[in-house]
């Protein structure tokens, strides 16, 4: 796992050879970074199914719930398999994109 912080997000970047390893470290990782904007990039070199990428949803919506945001990055997932709420994009300035939306949403109350 790579982490890369800078003043609007931490970007987690997966560099472990099983998606199981990778999640089990993140999960450590992200309970010293709830007060963060998290944003993961998944590498196309890994193989992750929509079941694995559903694990996140509850960490997305705990995020939300925070204050905070949560966006996946992946070009390979189809996001149509996935709830609105959860933030998959496949580019990270449409994480960034995503991040500033949702904090422009909070300053106004929605």
């Amino acid at each position: 796992m790579q982490i890369d912080k800078n003043d609007k997000f931490t970007l987690i970047s997966i560099d472990e050879n099983s998606f199981s390893e990778f999640y089990n470290s993140f999960l450590i990782e992200e309970k010293n970074r709830q007060k963060e904007n998290i944003v993961i990039q998944v590498s196309n070199n890994i193989n992750i199914s929509s079941k694995e990428f559903l694990l996140f949803l509850d960490i997305s919506e705990q995020k939300k719930e925070n204050g905070t945001s949560f966006v996946v990055i992946s070009s390979e997932i189809n996001i149509d398999n996935f709830p609105d709420s959860f933030n998959i994009v496949p580019t990270l300035q449409e994480a960034e994109d995503v991040i500033d939306m949702e904090d422009m949403e909070r300053e106004l109350g929605f």
